[in-house]
């Protein structure tokens, strides 16, 4: 028996071919009611969707990249399965790159990497200026992580800056008054660091508490041996504090060693918070007290942002608004992001993602104490 085709499914459903083609690419303009016959025949029919075929027809690979530091930090490695799993679902594959925070690196992925191979890039930059991100013509569609860089590309992160305030008060309200910024940067820029130092500054001034330049720790690199000499050195400098806010899990990790090494209480004598959430701290003695991202709802933004992108390069008319007549609003976003979107190019999109304070022992002490 031959293989069913796309055009054996639309006579069986009674629709066109395009309609088909609709459904099967998930556009929102496609009625319920349409949709439901749609897929009742492609699975008494036994159809198959050729990915490659269908990918080549529309000028696509079907591939994207995820560009990111450093694959051995934790997020980042959480981060690439939460965005293989949202890809997955739009049938796309995702190629990972790591750029090792190397500005010729991340340029080299913003072009595509001199080839065609690649749909759309998902890209968490350091290195890059807005300089470089604002002539990206003839370059693959670009979803950008972290912090905004420029005003005109797409992009998602968490509120890096509020989520340090609220990570300080925290701690604040606990009675702690020297709270050291363990990889704060004392300098205006774009950055993650620069944002959450800020967010640390505003919730000390908002307390009464005046800023110390020195309680700004600084760190060679994000990871936990950094951390761990870092706390090491202000501990052999003799400085007092009673508090650690890492700019992230792996510096806090490394400074939860360094203190228990040097018979510091934590909590007792020291409360200490970091950032990202990752598995590490759910399970290191005691378990540490966070500021999670949502991490999966990063990955659907940016594939979602980045899927309209290609769509709009490779397919400008969005699609047959054939099947909207039963009820379905043709002006609905496509996969819920971006609201009141039609066919045709949108506005860069700024999206930010919600975060929460996890409360573990590093600054409440066991459970029942």
């Amino acid at each position: 028996m031959a293989r069913p085709r796309i055009k054996d499914v639309a006579r069986h459903a009674g629709v066109s071919e395009k309609t088909v083609s609709n459904v099967i690419n998930d556009y929102a303009h496609v009625s319920d009611r349409t949709r439901t016959v749609v897929r009742a025949s492609i699975e008494q029919l036994g159809y198959r969707v050729n990915l490659a075929g269908r990918h080549l027809r529309k000028g696509r690979t079907g591939i994207i990249a995820l560009v990111v530091p450093e694959l051995d930090i934790p997020y980042f490695a959480e981060l690439a399965r939460h965005v293989i799993r949202e890809a997955e679902k739009c049938s796309l594959t995702v190629l990972i790159h790591q750029s090792g925070a190397d500005r010729a690196h991340e340029l080299a992925a913003l072009a595509g990497f001199g080839s065609t191979f690649v749909d759309g890039i998902i890209l968490s930059p350091l290195a890059l200026t807005a300089d470089d991100l604002r002539d990206r013509a003839g370059f693959p569609p670009t979803v950008l992580l972290g912090e905004l860089l420029e005003e005109g590309a797409d992009h998602v992160a968490i509120d890096n800056e509020r989520a340090a305030r609220e990570a300080t008060r925290h701690l604040i309200s606990l009675g702690r008054r020297t709270v050291l910024a363990v990889g704060g940067i004392d300098a205006p820029g774009l950055g993650t660091a620069e944002a959450r130092t800020r967010g640390y500054r505003a919730a000390l001034a908002e307390a009464g508490i005046a800023h110390d330049p020195a309680a700004l720790v600084p760190v060679d690199s994000f990871r936990m041996p950094a951390g761990a000499r870092a706390v090491a050195r202000v501990l052999r400098d003799g400085v007092r504090f009673d508090a650690l806010l890492c700019l992230n899990d792996q510096l806090a990790l490394g400074a939860l060693r360094t203190l228990y090494e040097h018979g510091v209480r934590v909590p007792e004598d020291v409360a200490v918070i970091g950032f990202d959430d990752v598995e590490g701290g759910r399970f290191s003695v005691p378990t540490l007290s966070t500021v999670a991202p949502d991490k999966a709802a990063v990955a659907k933004v940016a594939v979602q942002l980045l899927r309209r992108r290609i769509e709009e390069a490779t397919d400008p008319d969005g699609g047959d608004p054939e099947g909207a007549r039963d009820g379905a609003d043709p002006d609905a976003g496509r996969d819920g992001v971006v609201d009141g979107a039609g066919p045709g190019v949108q506005s860069p999109q700024d999206r930010i993602v919600a975060h929460r304070l996890v409360l573990r022992e590093s600054t409440e002490g066991h459970e029942g104490r």
